[in-house]
């Protein structure tokens, strides 16, 4: 009885191996962003004729393109490489009712 009350203590006090996650909680995917690049980008995407418009780049991603993925919370969200001056997606989360 007292090992495994000392192994259940153990477990909660090892810190977790979380990936990198949204602000409302869930996982960005590893292969998008590293566990680092990707961040929310509420307003700063626009539907255009031809995709979705990062306005920070210019670039679009078009709606067939693979790089598009369901955002879980319903916002976008970015995955860029970081300190590059006008990145190239990775990934991009776009809503339900978008994607």
């Amino acid at each position: 009885m007292t090992f495994t009350f000392i192994n259940l203590a153990c477990l909660l006090v090892i810190p977790q191996a979380w990936g990198h996650a949204a602000p409302s909680g869930w996982a960005y995917p590893y292969q998008c962003c590293s566990d680092r690049d990707c961040h929310p980008v509420h307003g700063h995407v626009t539907e255009g004729p031809s995709g979705y418009v990062i306005e920070d780049t210019g670039e679009i991603v078009g709606y067939g393109d693979p790089r598009l993925k369901n955002s879980p919370d319903g916002e976008f969200h970015l995955c860029a490489p970081n300190g590059s001056a006008k990145p190239r997606a990775i990934c991009l989360f776009v809503p339900p009712r978008s994607f």
